[in-house]
């Protein structure tokens, strides 16, 4: 089941870096975004967790300006 959770991580950003390098608009970027959109999907069904997928950042603590 973890391979869909990786699965899922990888088509997606392969869709960010397509979107980012040729638009979202781009034939093959919008591809791209279905496919991770069905791979996200799938991870739904399987029984995984949006936070499966998306884990929480860790916010760094930055020191106070002067």
């Amino acid at each position: 089941m973890a391979h869909l959770i990786q699965a899922a991580r990888a088509a997606q950003q392969r869709a960010a870096r397509a979107a980012a390098a040729v638009g979202s608009h781009h034939p093959l970027a919008r591809l791209l975004l279905a496919a991770a959109a069905m791979a996200a999907a799938a991870a739904w069904e399987a029984g995984h967790r949006v936070s499966d997928l998306h884990p929480p950042r860790r916010h760094h603590e930055r020191a106070p300006r002067a």
